[in-house]
């Protein structure tokens, strides 16, 4: 249960570039059709949005924050899984040793313990889901903003999301220069402190 709730905090860059690859999907196919229709020649830069998030100061610290609450949670379920080992070895010692009713009372304990500590891990691994859905959302806000700024600065009609060797790759080649990331970075670092 554990190694579920970390891989959540690990998966975060592959649901961070999920959601953004599923928005720039459906916006890119409508921009790209209404920039079409508009001029004859239109210019389409490319971002990292998961790379934004992980260098940019802002972004860092959250990615910092959730990965410390995580922790946080991981340590308070070790505890729990330490007290419930041991309550289970005391369990098998005592067998054959108390009567059935005391024995009955030991078994319960345990089983209710147990069934707690399952209960507060699967509270926590959502509890991490939803702050991890809620940071996607604030940080794609964020990166649509600095790269409205970045693409009009330098006059690109479209920016789509390249995508990443670990999630879909919308982006199989572009030429130097149409990557804006590091540029939204600087961007971004200015706007979000």
């Amino acid at each position: 249960m554990m190694k579920t709730m970390w891989s959540n905090v690990q998966g975060f860059k592959q649901l961070c570039t999920v959601m953004i690859v599923g928005l720039c999907v459906l916006g890119f196919t409508g921009e790209l059709a209404l920039a079409a229709s508009k001029k004859s020649s239109f210019r389409v830069g490319v971002i990292d949005p998961q790379l934004v998030i992980e260098k940019s100061k802002a972004g860092s610290r959250a990615l910092a924050g959730l990965k410390e609450h995580a922790q946080a949670r991981e340590t308070v379920m070790k505890n729990d899984q330490k007290e419930l080992e041991k309550l289970q070895k005391d369990l098998e010692a005592t067998k054959g040793t108390l009567s059935a009713d005391e024995q009955d009372s030991k078994q319960n304990r345990f089983t209710q313990k147990f069934q707690e500590w399952q209960k507060r891990g699967q509270e926590f691994q959502n509890e991490l889901g939803q702050k991890q859905k809620e940071l996607v959302q604030e940080y794609m806000k964020k990166i649509e903003e600095a790269t409205s700024i970045v693409a009009k600065r330098h006059g690109f009609d479209v920016v789509i999301d390249k995508g990443s060797e670990t999630t879909l790759k919308i982006v199989l080649y572009h030429r130097d220069g149409l990557d804006l990331t590091n540029e939204v970075i600087k961007e971004f670092n200015k706007r979000f402190k």
